[in-house]
């Protein structure tokens, strides 16, 4: 398949013991997409003229089969990690891939839980989207019949950095749950309610969720009671106004129910949809208006927090290319 991230252009595909390969979507002869080409073996026949080339980048084979391969005919390869389901692909110098930087989205793939989820293409900043995941306030108004509710914005936030992560937690003590909540739950009555936003550099957000009965005793630093999800979210710039945006829930309730992991899946799928419709109109307007900048509220203190690691990161990176 074939993607683009940050205004490079990918082939991504697996070998045949699975493992994942990363290429500059370009054939080193006469730059026809090597995605429009046919897998042989572990290697990529480009559809133009035939050049044959290799899962590390080298071509192997000349379109003139009798021909020596010049060693300098290589396509770019990227160093690419698969975690946590997800597949993830190092842009920028290979030297300095570091596989600890992969963020840690252990509910994905950890025993007692259960994970799924699904993709949009949004025309809009990635940068947009974080500040959409940082700040759930706007949960009430966008999100009305599923997960939105006034006590979101009747609730006071505390926000924190550590080095390169923010954290935005909202305790909701003794509400009444929403509908999709209400419905996991399987009872009623008041519930505690937590949102807790981490944001991982430079694109990554975790939202820990979920309610407990009040009687179950929880807290914001304890809470495995009720039932708890993880909101998984990656945001993969493609360029800077369309974002690649991988999406899921983990949850720790139900695992075994696969019927509800799909209705699951499909309920998160609407609320993303309406996400979808407010960021995109957002960056329209942003664009039309260039004589006019975002403000920032003390709900904003989780973007505008991630926001300044994002630019830090960037800054130091440029510098390093310079």
């Amino acid at each position: 398949m074939a993607r683009t991230i940050c205004n490079e252009r990918i082939v991504l595909y697996r070998k045949l013991d699975r493992s994942v390969v990363a290429l500059r979507d370009a054939c080193p002869h006469r730059l026809l997409p090597l995605s429009l080409g046919f897998k042989e073996g572990d290697s990529i026949r480009c559809r133009y003229h035939g050049l044959l080339v290799g899962p590390d980048g080298a071509a192997q084979e000349m379109p003139i089969k009798s021909e020596r391969v010049p060693k300098a005919i290589c396509t770019q390869r990227y160093p690419v990690v698969e975690r946590h389901r997800l597949v993830w692909v190092w842009i920028g110098d290979p030297e300095r891939a570091d596989e600890s930087l992969v963020p840690d989205f252990w509910p994905c793939s950890a025993p007692g839980w259960t994970f799924d989820g699904g993709y949009n293409r949004i025309e809009c900043d990635y940068r947009l989207v974080i500040d959409n995941l940082m700040d759930l306030s706007h949960e009430t108004y966008v999100h009305q019949g599923s997960i939105g509710q006034h006590e979101i914005l009747e609730t006071p936030i505390e926000t924190r950095v550590e080095e390169d992560e923010v954290y935005v937690s909202r305790w909701m003590a003794g509400i009444d749950p929403p509908p999709f909540w209400r419905d996991a739950l399987r009872s009623s009555g008041p519930v505690d309610r937590w949102q807790i936003c981490q944001f991982v550099a430079p694109s990554s957000v975790l939202i820990d969720v979920g309610v407990a009965p009040v009687e179950a005793g929880a807290t914001l630093e304890t809470h495995d009671h009720g039932v708890r999800g993880f909101v998984i979210d990656a945001m993969t710039p493609e360029t800077e106004r369309t974002t690649h945006y991988f999406w899921g829930m983990a949850r720790n309730f139900d695992i075994e129910d696969a019927g509800f992991t799909a209705r699951f899946k499909a309920q998160q799928g609407q609320v993303f949809d309406e996400d979808v419709e407010v960021l995109e109109a957002q960056q329209k307007a942003i664009d039309m208006n260039p004589d006019l900048r975002l403000r920032g509220f003390s709900i904003d203190q989780g973007s505008a927090r991630a926001r300044q690691i994002i630019t830090r990161l960037a800054a130091a990176e440029g510098a390093f290319a310079g």
